[in-house]
C-alpha cells in the first residue's frame, strides 16, 4: 500500500509536470521549484515520516519504500533531463549522454531535492520551508550546471 502511493504519487508529478523556460538554467529552475514544492507537501511529508517512523518494525516495508522512491524519482528526472539535452546546449555536455543522464539526475535530485526533504522530515510544518525554497534552487543549480559544463558530474 505504501510503496505504491509513493509510485503513483511520483508518476502523477511525472505526467504533470512539463519543462519550460527560454534558457537551460530557466528550465531547471523551474524542475527544481517544482520539485521541491511537490515533495515538500503536507502529505507526502507525512507519508515519508511514517516509513521513517516504522522503519524499526517494518524494515523491509520502509526499505522497499526509500528503494523505489529513489530509482522511481531517478527515472522521472533522468528522462526529464533527457528530454532537455535533446536540443540546444545540453545535447553537447557528455554528462547528458543516454548512459550518463541516470546519474547525472541522481547528482541533480541528491543536489537540490534531497537537502529540503532530510530537513521537511524534522519541520514540525513544512510551510516554514517554503521561503527557502526559490533562494536555494538559485544556488543550486548553477553550481549543478556549472558542473555539468566542466564534465564534473560522472
Amino acid at each position: 500500500m505504501v510503496t505504491g502511493d509513493v509510485v503513483s504519487r511520483i508518476t502523477q508529478f511525472s505526467s504533470e509536470w512539463k519543462p519550460s523556460g527560454d534558457t537551460i538554467e530557466e528550465r531547471l529552475v523551474r524542475l527544481a521549484d517544482a520539485l521541491l514544492h511537490w515533495t515538500l507537501d503536507d502529505e507526502r511529508m507525512a507519508l515519508m515520516r511514517l516509513a521513517v517512523a516504522e522503519a524499526q518494525r517494518f524494515p523491509e516495508l520502509s526499505s522497499n519504500v526509500s528503494r523505489t522512491a529513489r530509482e522511481l524519482s531517478t527515472e522521472v528526472a533522468a528522462r526529464v533531463l533527457g528530454e532537455m539535452a535533446q536540443s540546444g546546449e545540453l545535447a553537447s555536455l557528455p554528462v547528458f549522454a543516454p548512459d550518463r543522464v541516470a546519474t547525472t539526475a541522481r547528482f541533480f535530485l541528491d543536489l537540490v531535492v534531497v537537502p529540503m526533504l532530510l530537513r521537511g522530515l524534522f519541520e514540525d510544518k513544512v510551510e516554514a520551508l517554503q521561503p527557502e525554497i526559490g533562494p536555494h534552487v538559485a544556488r543550486t543549480v548553477p553550481f549543478f550546471l556549472a558542473a555539468c559544463r566542466h564534465s564534473g558530474v560522472v
